[in-house]
C-alpha cells in the first residue's frame, strides 16, 4: 500500500459527540455541508450506536439526508459499535466507510461497545463480510494503542497481536487510535513504523487525541514516523465521552494542515471553504 499520498479525515463526529446541548440537525447538516466543500479524503460525519449511549448522534440519518454529496470529492464514514449498528449502515449508499472501535482494553471495549474483545472480533469480522457484500470499506480503529487508564495490560507486543488478528481478518484500513491523549513522540515513532513494516499492504492511520500543548510535537513525530492518514478535528473540538469524564480533543485540523503545507506536502483544499466553516464552528460548538 502507497503510504506517500496524504490522506486528511475530518471528524465533525467525534468533535460532536460529547456536547451536551443537543446541536439542531439543520445545523450539523449544514457544518458537514462546508466540510464537504474544503477538500477532505473523508468526513467523518455520523454513528449508528445507541441512542443512549451518544444521544447527540441520534439524528445520523436525518443528517445525511440534507447533505450535498453532488459536488464534493469527500467520501463519508459512518461508526457503529455493533453488528445491529453496521447492518443499518449498510442500508446507505452513501457511506463509503464505516468504522468500528476494536480496543485493546477489555475495559474499555465493555465501555465503549458493551462487549468483550473476543466478540468485538467476532463483530468486526461479520462487519467485514456485509462491507464486502455492500461494496463498502472498514475501517478498524486501534483504540487504546497507546496504552489505557484502566490498568489493563499494555505493551508493544499485544499491539502487534491484536492488529495482525484484524489484518488476517481482511481489515484494509487500521487505525492506531490513542483515545485519551497518553502517546508520546517516542510510543508513536516506535510502533507506527512496526505497523507499516509489518502490515505492507494494510493502509495504516493514526487517530491521535491531544492537548494544544502536544499537539505538534505528535504530529511532527507522526509525519516523521511515515503516517500518510490523519484523523483530526476543527479546533481540535472532540474527545471519547466513553472512555473518561474529562475529554483529551482531536488534533486540532488547522494545525495539522500548517505543519503539512510547511513541509511542503500538496493537499489541494479550498481553504475559502474551511475559513467559512472555521467561522460557523462558533455557532455549532457553543459550551
Amino acid at each position: 500500500m502507497n503510504q506517500k499520498a496524504i490522506k486528511l479525515i475530518e471528524c465533525p463526529r467525534d468533535a460532536m459527540q460529547g456536547i451536551h446541548d443537543f446541536i439542531p440537525t439543520n445545523l450539523k447538516a449544514a457544518y458537514i455541508n462546508l466540510l464537504l466543500q474544503v477538500g477532505f479524503d473523508t468526513i467523518d460525519f455520523g454513528s449508528f450506536v445507541s441512542a443512549k449511549a451518544i444521544p447527540q448522534l441520534t439524528d445520523t440519518r436525518e443528517v445525511l439526508a440534507q447533505l450535498d454529496l453532488n459536488n464534493t470529492k469527500s467520501k463519508l464514514l459512518a461508526i457503529v459499535a455493533n453488528l445491529r449498528g453496521a447492518e443499518n449502515a449498510m442500508a446507505f449508499p452513501e457511506i463509503n466507510y464505516v468504522g468500528f472501535p476494536f480496543s485493546i482494553s477489555e475495559t474499555f471495549q465493555q465501555r465503549n461497545t458493551n462487549s468483550s474483545i473476543k466478540d468485538s472480533l467476532a463483530t468486526v469480522e461479520q462487519m467485514l463480510e456485509l462491507c464486502d457484500k455492500h461494496q463498502k470499506t472498514a475501517v478498524v480503529y486501534l483504540s487504546m494503542g497507546f496504552g489505557n487508564p484502566y490498568g489493563d495490560d499494555y505493551n508493544t507486543e499485544i499491539v502487534e497481536q491484536w492488529a495482525s488478528a484484524l489484518v488476517d481478518r481482511g481489515t484494509q484500513i487500521l487505525s492506531l487510535s490513542d483515545t485519551t491523549g497518553v502517546s508520546t513522540p517516542e510510543k508513536i515513532k516506535e510502533l507506527l513504523p512496526l505497523l507499516i513494516r509489518s502490515f505492507p499492504s494494510t493502509e495504516i492511520g493514526l487517530h491521535l487525541h491531544s492537548t494544544p500543548e502536544t499537539r505538534n510535537e505528535k504530529i511532527e513525530a507522526a509525519y516523521v514516523a511515515g503516517c500518510r492518514r490523519f484523523d483530526s478535528a476543527l479546533k481540535g473540538f472532540g474527545g471519547c465521552p466513553m472512555a473518561a469524564d474529562d475529554l483529551t480533543g482531536n488534533l486540532a485540523t488547522e494545525g495539522l494542515i500548517a505543519y503539512l503545507e510547511e513541509k511542503g506536502e500538496m493537499l489541494n483544499l479550498n481553504m475559502d471553504k474551511w475559513h467559512q466553516a472555521m467561522l460557523m464552528s462558533a455557532k455549532v460548538f457553543t459550551f
